[in-house]
């Protein structure tokens, strides 16, 4: 076994000793994270993480290179799906995503989401994320080469070895190995018998920990495909589990995907500094691991950035004040939606619901016209309810996404 081969070649794993920006950025992130959604009403926040799935789902599948409109993920999630079997396969896969996503934050709203870095946690995203899925999504390669992938599995074969552009992660015959170790070094609950502790308590350690195992995730690369995805849904899951998931109101796909600097150039800052944190220990002065201490610095301070540069944007976009003035506007604007249902939609916002039978009271309308406005709202997929004559509450479908939230996907279609 060469040295590359050993799971300690992914130290350093964490950064122990922080400092600077690295230190400011933590501290940033923990404060405006938990003032994200803090005035919103809790079915209105709830609805709003639902836009935030579908979101984190539609750039996730961007930085894979496949573009799967927000409309189109709408309608995989309601079961319909495409006649062409390359884009019904990624709307499948988005769906998943979507679902995925939801149950993790489900189980940190309840306070049951399990160690994000623990190796069957991350099994079981894979399995969950592949649920599903034909043999067209789980055939990996061509050919005489190609083999199917069991879902829940690392590699283990050495059909399985792969390599990442210049990266080459680990053999397949060590991956159990390495994602041992990965779990030892990570983990945020202590494992016992251990002498590796993982993170421990601390939400600073915690948000550390969550931008450097991203990256040591993805240089271990432990599944046959679909790392990236369950890369960021870990991410997801460990920022709950460090105290900045604020509801499921933000994720990071969108920020990895659009970088810190605009246009092109900022598409290209994600795998050029995942790159940098690929590179060997650069001399004496970096660090005593056999990765690059400062090439991992990097990684953390523009990973962490992202997060904070995410829950700004998401604070603006979800602030009620200025929400409820969009609300307003999409009215105004709108051909078929009478002044009116500006009333409903501000009720709904404020409340969280609200009774069918208040829309009179609410919008000053005679009974018949009032049941015509809220009718109106709830074609459009503004308003919605769990069931068929429940209570009504805010929803926000895609047709509407670029009038609310402007900005949220780079062009809507």
């Amino acid at each position: 076994m060469s040295l590359m081969e050993t799971p300690d070649w992914i130290e350093p794993a964490r950064i122990d000793a922080p400092e600077g920006d690295l230190l400011d950025l933590v501290a940033d992130l923990s404060a405006r994270a938990a003032l994200l959604g803090q005035a919103l009403h809790p079915r209105t926040a709830a609805n709003l993480a639902q836009l935030v799935r579908i979101m984190n789902t539609y750039y996730s599948n961007l930085i894979e290179g496949h573009n799967t409109r927000p409309r189109d993920i709408e309608r995989a999630l309601s079961g319909i799906t495409d006649a062409d079997d390359a884009r019904r396969n990624l709307q499948i896969e988005a769906a998943a995503h979507v679902r995925v996503q939801q149950v993790i934050d489900d189980r940190a709203a309840r306070g049951l989401l399990d160690d994000p870095a623990r190796q069957d946690f991350i099994q079981w995203l894979h399995r969950a994320f592949y649920d599903g899925a034909g043999d067209a999504m789980l055939t990996i390669g061509e050919g005489a080469g190609a083999f199917h992938m069991t879902p829940g599995f690392w590699r283990s074969a050495p059909a399985h070895d792969v390599s990442v552009g210049r990266h080459i992660p680990p053999s397949s015959a060590q991956v159990g190995d390495f994602m041992a170790y990965f779990e030892r070094r990570f983990a945020f609950d202590p494992i016992p018998g251990h002498l590796l502790m993982g993170v421990g308590e601390g939400r600073a350690k915690r948000i550390l920990a969550l931008a450097t195992a991203h990256h040591r995730f993805n240089y271990i690369h432990p599944f046959p495909d679909g790392n990236g995805r369950v890369s960021r849904l870990m991410s997801h899951a460990m920022a709950h589990r460090a105290g900045i998931g604020a509801h499921g109101l933000w994720s990071i796909s969108r920020g990895l995907a659009r970088g810190i600097a605009p246009g092109p150039e900022g598409r290209l800052e994600y795998r050029q500094h995942m790159a940098w944190a690929d590179e060997p220990r650069q001399g004496d002065r970096d660090g005593r691991g056999q990765l690059s201490l400062k090439g991992l610095n990097l990684f953390a301070i523009w990973f962490l950035r992202v997060c904070l540069d995410q829950v700004d944007f998401m604070t603006g976009l979800f602030d009620l004040d200025t929400l409820a003035a969009r609300l307003t506007r999409y009215v105004a604007r709108s051909e078929t939606l009478a002044p009116e249902a500006a009333r409903l939609l501000q009720e709904a916002l404020m409340r969280g619901e609200f009774a069918r039978g208040e829309a009179s009271r609410i919008t000053g309308l005679p009974e018949t016209s009032a049941r015509r406005v809220l009718r109106a709202l709830t074609g459009e997929g503004l308003l919605a309810s769990d069931t068929e004559k429940g209570p009504v509450s805010l929803r926000f479908p895609a047709h509407a996404l670029e009038a609310l939230f402007p900005r949220l996907y780079p062009e809507m279609g």
